[in-house]
């Protein structure tokens, strides 16, 4: 056993709702707290001197010097971290007026990275992911969910969700692997887009299962990549086979969100289109909002609107987005903090975001908050205000990271 301490404040994100909005006051905050853990996870939590006097002769002291404040390891519940190549020239054609189908057309865009990832062998590829894991792991990102998108065959499908497995075993951060094989229509597939999606359900599906490469099935639905009943058809086959579903929804034009809605999706993500009907439709549904500020920023469009969702009761996570194209600053906290000034979120609706509510769009029940029994995954911010974390949006980063009981990183 271990207790490491003393904290000057334990934010443990317990005993809070998972929908609506949240009010600062609701935080439990254990002043001059410690943690106790045994073997991965959390044995308790409490005050520092009480937890050391029983615990004292049996747990080994991590004693901490200075002002520390602990919070859960933050997950980031979307990302695109396994690719190769970069949009920088698509960044540049956007900021100078170019739409998002002239850049398409242009060569760049999704089928960009497509083609530099297919050009990609395994082991760079694995390289890759890595070094953008532990990117995110030094910014107290204990989970990430990876997707893959950039592959849109079996085999270079296959390539990415392998190399996404053995990255997860050489890193500290847990990989989540999401198949995205429903990115966009192949340039190079020789027929329809239900002829694709068959495709995939039938040849790929199955190995996904069969090497454990991802319980995860993702869609984009939008006019420039898959809608109507095509796709439907393709997730209830994917929930048919034991997956679990989450959608690209709602970025530029509405409609996946019902879809996710009316299909049990674990979460939808973007959202930035929703209106007044979709921002309801997904309260009032065990669906997860996802937001993903990152991608108004990179493509310089309006935010997802979080404030009505919280507002109207729906349960709010945030994801980096980090990807190539519209969200290539792989900064979590920065963009989320931003969002909470655009969308006048509370401290604790930021931080439950990033907490327990980013598990739940991942279908996790065992992180996110620091409790008896869950992941022993936390970080350390020298602060003695747990305010000054979201208030420098990002540029307070964590000294020392935890992760299933033992310190991955510390500076």
């Amino acid at each position: 056993m271990k207790l490491v301490g003393p904290f000057r404040q334990v934010l443990t994100m317990s005993n809070m709702p998972v929908n609506g909005a949240l009010h600062d006051k609701q935080l439990a905050i254990i002043k001059e707290g410690g943690i106790l853990i045994a073997g991965n996870n959390i044995l308790e939590v409490g005050d520092f001197e009480q937890l050391q006097l029983q615990w004292g002769k049996e747990a080994s002291l991590v004693l901490l010097e200075g002002d520390q404040v602990a919070l859960p390891g933050f997950i980031d519940c979307h990302t695109h971290i396994a690719f190769a190549g970069n949009r920088a020239n698509d960044f540049a054609l956007r900021n100078a007026g170019s739409s998002y189908l002239e850049i398409a057309a242009a060569g760049g865009g999704i089928w960009s990275t497509v083609s530099h990832t297919r050009d990609c062998n395994v082991e760079e590829l694995i390289d890759l992911t890595i070094q953008r894991a532990n990117f995110l792991l030094r910014q107290g990102i204990t989970t990430i969910e990876v997707k893959s998108g950039y592959g849109l065959n079996v085999k270079e499908e296959l390539k990415i969700l392998r190399g996404i497995q053995k990255s997860d075993r050489r890193t500290a951060s847990d990989l989540i692997p999401t198949c995205l094989a429903a990115h966009m229509l192949p340039r190079d597939f020789d027929g329809s887009a239900k002829d694709y999606l068959h495709l995939i359900t039938t040849d790929l599906f199955p190995l996904l299962k069969s090497e454990g490469l991802s319980n995860r099935i993702d869609a984009f639905i939008e006019k420039t990549a898959f809608q109507g009943e095509d796709i439907v058809a393709y997730l209830r086959k994917a929930k048919e086979m034991g997956f679990d579903l989450t959608i690209h929804a709602d970025q530029f034009t509405t409609s996946g969100s019902q879809i996710a809605v009316e299909l049990g999706a674990q979460s939808a993500d973007h959202l930035e289109a929703s209106t007044a009907a979709e921002i309801e439709l997904i309260a009032h549904s065990a669906t997860v909002a996802v937001a993903l500020p990152a991608a108004s920023i990179g493509l310089g469009c309006g935010f997802t609107p979080a404030r009505k969702l919280l507002d109207a009761g729906a349960c709010l996570a945030i994801g980096s987005d980090w990807n190539p194209g519209s969200a290539p600053m792989g900064q979590l906290l920065t963009s989320a903090s931003i969002l909470a000034t655009a969308e006048k979120l509370t401290n604790a609706e930021l931080l439950s975001a990033l907490t327990y509510r980013a598990a739940k769009a991942l279908n996790l029940s065992d992180r996110g908050v620091l409790t008896k029994g869950m992941k022993a995954d936390f970080s350390l911010f020298k602060t003695d205000n747990y305010q000054d974390i979201t208030y420098y949006q990002g540029s307070l980063q964590p000294t020392a990271v935890w992760k299933n009981g033992q310190e991955v990183f510390s500076i």
